[in-house]
């Protein structure tokens, strides 16, 4: 990560962290990617729409830092990006991947290439337990049926939408991002993708745990429990603030809910925890989501790049603090959480990102 020449650099608190660390046990890690959250949509960021408490509260037990940014303005090279911790554009992503017409026109590659490297790689060859529990979007859906599956890039374990070689039958009734048939309706999709994560580690107790876990919620379409009693104004627009804010206040809730499942396994305090975005909002209701940065998703400025990012890890991680100096961009995550978990990168790996 780059530390700008600060004297306490977001790295040397998460080293000193490793070095007291590193004769027990590995730690579990949990990158929770949203989509399309702004800068400004969350409460311990400045946001105003809906209090979150259980993002604060993470916030508040870990170090937040105010200069991350994602490694493109939009989904699919974000992601390729803090899978492999390279620049997407080697790897041939220039856009969000659709179907092959598309493709072949922004002249990028169908899916992710199955050689490049991987985080879900990196640890699994460490020993850990890997799962993916979330939206995908590297390959996968529309025309596209002859994407790697979920092993090729390292997972052991996977649940997904549409946007995967392997779409969650309970999640894709149909072959769009949902559908009023899906077994799991769209306001239940991360309390299903808590749940898998949940689930995933309580069947690998004992052995460490590698998870991301990436909902999909906060892109549109905004679609919130179809209940008077939960919305108080129900039906609303798909792309109404109304909706999103109800569509925000279930995700804290979840966020809530897998804290405290981590708590009643016993692996909260042996936890990284990342919660971040992959990339910025639209400019919806007058640009506010993005906090007051200049851009939005699709655009190289700040609006579009710069993301909420907090980091914890109980007990090891000093609780509270606010890093405003350390930039750091998703491609330093997959070498700096390898070395906060004591793990060796693949020999000859060359990333762009530095830890």
């Amino acid at each position: 990560m780059r530390t700008g020449g600060l004297k306490l650099s977001v790295l040397a608190v998460c080293l000193m962290a490793f070095t007291s660390y590193s004769q027990t046990r590995k730690p579990n890690v949990i990158v929770i990617l949203t989509d399309d959250m702004g800068f400004g949509d969350i409460s311990t960021f400045g946001g105003s729409f809906v209090p979150t408490p259980n993002i604060d509260a993470l916030a508040k037990k870990g170090l937040k830092l105010t200069q991350y940014y994602s490694g493109a303005p939009i989904c699919s090279p974000s992601r390729a990006s803090m899978l492999t911790g390279m620049y997407p554009g080697r790897w041939n992503f220039a856009t969000y991947l659709d179907n092959k017409k598309h493709n072949k026109d922004a002249e990028q590659a169908d899916f992710l290439d199955p050689n490049a490297p991987s985080i879900g790689k990196v640890f699994k060859a460490a020993g850990y337990a890997t799962g993916h529990f979330g939206k995908w979007h590297m390959g996968g859906g529309r025309d596209v049926k002859n994407a790697p599956g979920f092993e090729n890039y390292g997972f052991d374990a996977h649940a997904s939408t549409y946007e995967s070689p392997d779409p969650d039958p309970l999640l894709t009734a149909t072959n769009w991002i949902w559908s009023d048939k899906d077994s799991i309706k769209r306001w239940d999709r991360t309390k299903y993708f808590v749940d898998q994560t949940l689930k995933f580690m309580k069947e690998n107790k004992g052995k460490p745990c590698f998870v991301n876990l990436w909902p999909d919620d906060v892109h549109t379409p905004w679609v919130p429990k179809a209940d008077e009693s939960y919305t108080g104004n129900f039906p609303m627009g798909q792309e109404d603030e109304a909706a999103f804010k109800l569509v925000l206040k279930e995700l804290d809730v979840q966020i809530g809910r897998l804290v405290a499942g981590l708590e009643q396994i016993g692996e909260l305090n042996n936890t990284i925890i990342i919660f971040t975005s992959d990339n910025g909002a639209l400019p919806s209701f007058r640009g506010s989501r993005n906090g007051g940065l200049r851009g939005s998703k699709l655009s190289l400025y700040e609006g579009g790049t710069r993301m909420p990012f907090i980091i914890s890890w109980p007990g090891k991680i000093p609780a509270g603090k606010i890093d405003n100096g350390s930039e750091v961009n998703a491609i330093d995550l997959l070498p700096s959480l390898a070395k906060m978990a004591g793990v060796k990168l693949p020999a000859g790996y060359k990333g762009d990102g530095v830890d």
